[in-house]
């Protein structure tokens, strides 16, 4: 059986270096699939409100807020994500804050590795295992701090041996292993220092845990604006500027097509050097960079409808 393609997928980690868009490509993927007719849960990690202003909604809460009949959006909470798991696994009515279990909790997360990040692998596993949604998409932590999250249930289990939290890190372990059920999504920016931290976050993901890198993104790529012939006579003509091409006027469009003609080369030779550190399996999808910022919405419009030509 083949690997499913990432459509398929029920749970998707999008992650990235901070500033490469990673955000906006989360919004662009679960929008695309709620287009196509998938019921998606879009939740934020990183408690920013980025996505609640990408789609007019108020702050992001840990009950999900409805986009509309397909897409849906929350903020994972560690200690909303401990009431719910007391209340489901435990029988335990908690009302209002949970106090003196929240401070013990604290002083457990900050000891033990795993505990606090199990929490919210632990949310996002039982919406896709409750089957809510079609597809739960995530707008993780960056680079630096993803395999801690995605190793969470192998942390725990090296802390418990026995009992109900060691049977549902199994599950959790289960699922996050599964290429079928889930993938991670990597955004990177075809510069350097971006593409050398994807090299190191694939190697990381590949040691530290056992999910699977199901996609490379790479955002804001300049297209080609000229070929290699026309980049040429742009070159000719700013240099000789014969009429009626030596007019002042065009001082700022030779240098701009320039310019952009370096910044292209530059950005081939960074795509290069990732391409040679990937998989040759691995999928690379290019995302066009976009002269339309009027507003995030009318961004994440635009990546959806590109990613949606991808993403199969």
């Amino acid at each position: 059986m083949g690997v499913a393609p990432l459509r398929d997928r029920r749970l998707i980690f999008v992650t990235g270096k901070g500033g490469v868009g990673k955000t906006t490509i989360a919004a662009g993927l679960a929008k695309a699939l709620s287009d196509e007719g998938r019921s998606v849960l879009l939740c934020s990690i990183d408690e920013r409100r980025d996505l609640a202003d990408v789609f007019s909604v108020p702050p992001l809460k840990f009950q999900p807020t409805r986009v509309n009949a397909k897409l849906s959006l929350m903020a994972m909470d560690t200690e909303a994500a401990l009431r719910e798991y007391l209340r489901i696994y435990l029988k335990l009515p908690i009302v209002g804050r949970i106090g003196p279990v929240a401070a013990a909790f604290d002083f457990v997360a900050t000891a033990a590795p795993g505990v606090r990040e199990i929490l919210t692998i632990g949310k996002v596993c039982y919406e896709v295992r409750e089957r809510r949604y079609d597809t739960v998409v995530v707008d993780s932590p960056s680079t630096g701090h993803i395999t801690g999250y995605l190793a969470a249930p192998q942390a725990i289990q090296q802390l418990v041996r026995v009992g109900m939290i060691r049977s549902q890190s199994d599950w959790m372990l289960s699922m996050l292993s599964d290429e079928q059920t889930t993938g991670v999504v990597v955004v990177t920016t075809a510069e350097e220092m971006p593409v050398n931290e994807t090299l190191e976050l694939l190697g990381a993901i590949r040691s530290d845990t056992t999910t699977h890198v199901a996609t490379i993104i790479v955002n804001r790529v300049l297209a080609d604006l000229f070929v290699a012939r026309d980049a040429a006579l742009v070159q000719r003509l700013a240099a000789s500027r014969h009429a009626p091409f030596n007019s002042s006027h065009l001082d700022g469009l030779f240098d701009a097509a320039t310019l952009a003609g370096e910044r292209r080369a530059v950005a081939s030779r960074h795509l290069e050097v990732l391409r040679a550190g990937l998989p040759s399996d691995m999928p690379v999808v290019i995302q066009p960079f976009l002269f339309d910022v009027s507003s995030p919405h009318s961004i994440v419009s635009h990546v959806a409808s590109s990613l949606a030509e991808e993403i199969a």
